[in-house]
């Protein structure tokens, strides 16, 4: 069953927080959630379907009460296999502020195993990113380096902000071992 706008989860109980591989029935909780994390761009629910049964070994998903409040998206780039991209990163708005979005990080990483780098992209709006992925860099110990990956002009027609590519590592592929 899709979660709604409407339905309610109890987040009083941080301890039902689990994080997991996702599959393909989350695809349209993932959906709704996605669609309540602005300024994320939604994709279709297809695509939320692939990336929650073909690319779930790259992928977490965040549950409290077996309802999703996380969600983050990623895959290794075909040409560089110790790299893992993070597409999306959703966190329902009832639980931002308490590092969910780190968390789920640091689990994604361990859960992916041998990835030296962490790819993603973000525009230069995106302050909350900004800020969860520049942490993510000091708590591996890496440099955090940018260049612009699409540009506004060039690569968007100008429908889209630029986005900058960020570029974490090296760090260790056993991230847990970083204190």
């Amino acid at each position: 069953m899709s979660q709604t706008q409407n339905e309610t989860i109890d987040l009083t109980h941080q301890d039902d927080l689990v994080l997991s591989k996702p599959n393909a029935e989350d695809g349209s909780a993932v959906f709704d959630l996605i669609a309540r994390c602005p300024p994320l761009d939604q994709n279709s629910m297809y695509c939320n379907l692939l990336q929650c049964s073909h690319f779930r070994d790259t992928s977490v998903v965040a549950k409290v009460g077996g309802m999703p409040v996380g969600f983050i998206s990623g895959y290794r780039i075909p040409s560089q296999p110790d790299t893992l991209f993070v597409w999306q990163v959703a966190v329902d708005s009832r639980m931002r502020g308490h590092g969910l979005a780190s968390r789920m990080l640091r689990h994604l990483i361990d859960q992916v195993g041998q990835v030296n780098y962490l790819h993603t992209s973000i525009t230069s709006a995106n302050q909350a990113s900004w800020r969860t992925f520049e942490r993510l860099a000091k708590d591996l110990g890496a440099d955090l380096n940018k260049e612009v990956m699409f540009d506004h002009e060039r690569h968007f027609d100008q429908r889209h902000d630029t986005e900058e590519l960020v570029i974490i590592g090296p760090f260790s592929s056993t991230p847990s071992e970083q204190s």
